[in-house]
């Protein structure tokens, strides 16, 4: 089976401070001239060249992008993942022809089309429908597929009632619910998704999945970038580890997943970095490690429903912190936050914290359904108002024979009677 989508060799420069990935014009030409004159028999080289040898040197440039080789064949979902700067949204960005690469080549088949900001093609001033046959024109349908295909996306959008209005006052949400709609109703040959999806809520996330999976049942090639693990392990037959811009696994989703996981372990959370920044060596305060442990004391990341577990944390204090409070929260795999605890909620009372130290929380048995979790820490001051650090921690599962998420996030035994 041909490929849709082959990438060899593929790779992006790019220069610090936005200045681009070329360099100064007359110090290449310089260069060049200097190159003509030269009399010890080798290959003078061209103009590029030395251009290509003066950045690869120089220390303002680096590879977003480096040596990236990728196959992606009809009918196939492709996950990429990666920590932030790995490079996904600048594949994405080559891919959709945003942006060309400084190195390699790139090959697909087919109508291809790319969900990657929101309004990307949409002109603020101009109703939503007047946007839909402009979207359209610029993804390539004829104005007669569109108006045959008007009512259906505007079905899907949901934004009937708004369908007259200029998007300039649409939400984000609206926004992307209408740059979906088109793009997938397109029929493309290859659909590219950035974590654009993100912006939507849960239940037009699952919408949006499942027109993925009708595209990739018709034959078409679907790729996702997303930091959902959860919508990465649901829909992807094939996941693509980035780290610095290179390739560092292809193939299973599980190994992907956990190289991920790994990588990110202990990092600042998402939510946070506007507020301590991204930098956690900076923070006062922070939590150093992670462990699980059964009720026993046994190291553990698999527990039965229903068992208790020991979460301990070690933590180091840069500086003198007052009236610390530990918090750690379980988070399923699709993000969703199922419980929360706190030290000092929980009636623990810490006057300060200077060096290192280790804190234990033992949970009340847990009542979730099978799944995948997350422990996260949040390191706050007694009445939250002052936020020392927030950190991504470690999984661990939860194991059930019957109840899953289609329960919900918990268990617990209600009373029951006939009347």
């Amino acid at each position: 089976m041909s490929a849709a989508i082959t990438i060899t060799g593929l790779g992006k420069r790019y220069r610090y401070g936005g200045a681009g990935a070329s360099g100064n014009l007359r110090e290449d030409l310089t260069a060049w001239a200097r190159g003509l004159f030269r009399r010890n028999g080798r290959l003078h080289p061209t103009l590029h060249q030395v251009h290509e040898q003066r950045l690869d040197k120089s220390p303002e440039c680096f590879w977003a992008l480096k040596d990236v080789n990728l196959r992606a064949k009809p009918g196939e979902m492709l996950g990429i993942i990666g920590p932030n700067g790995a490079g996904k949204s600048t594949l994405l960005k080559i891919l959709s022809r945003i942006t060309a690469p400084t190195a390699g080549s790139l090959r697909y088949q087919g109508r291809l089309t790319s969900l990657l900001e929101v309004g990307t093609g949409f002109h603020r001033e101009l109703t939503g429908r007047e946007n839909i046959f402009l979207n359209g024109s610029i993804l390539g349908m004829s104005r007669a597929e569109i108006a045959r295909k008007l009512d259906a996306i505007v079905a899907f959008a949901e934004i009937e009632k708004f369908l007259d209005t200029p998007v300039k006052f649409y939400s984000s949400g609206m926004y992307v619910r209408l740059a979906f709609a088109v793009s997938a109703h397109l029929e493309p040959d290859i659909l590219l998704i950035d974590e654009v999806l993100a912006v939507g809520d849960l239940r037009f996330q699952r919408k949006c999945m499942e027109r993925a999976r009708k595209l990739r049942d018709g034959n078409a090639t679907v790729i996702f970038v997303s930091h959902n693990m959860f919508v990465i392990k649901a829909m992807c037959d094939r996941v693509v580890y980035l780290r610095g811009g290179r390739v560092i696994h292809d193939g299973d989703g599980a190994t992907a997943i956990d190289l991920y996981e790994k990588d990110s372990r202990l990092e600042i959370a998402t939510w946070a970095t506007g507020i301590v920044g991204t930098d956690r060596d900076k923070c006062p305060l922070t939590v150093t490690d992670i462990q699980l442990f059964d009720e026993a004391g046994q190291p553990r990341t698999m527990f039965e429903f229903g068992e208790r577990m020991r979460v301990r944390l070690a933590y180091e204090a840069k500086e003198p912190v007052s009236a610390p409070n530990f918090c750690i929260g379980i988070i399923r795999s699709d993000n969703t936050p199922c419980c929360f605890f706190s030290a000092t909620l929980d009636g623990l009372k810490i006057a300060s914290v200077h060096g290192r130290g280790v804190l234990e929380l033992l949970t009340p048995p847990l009542k979730l359904v099978a799944e995948t979790y997350t422990i996260n820490t949040a390191l706050w001051n007694a009445d939250f108002q002052r936020l020392y650090s927030a950190q991504t921690g470690c999984n661990f599962h939860v194991r059930h024979d019957l109840l899953d998420t289609n329960f919900g996030v918990f268990h617990e035994p209600a009373e029951w009677k006939m009347l």
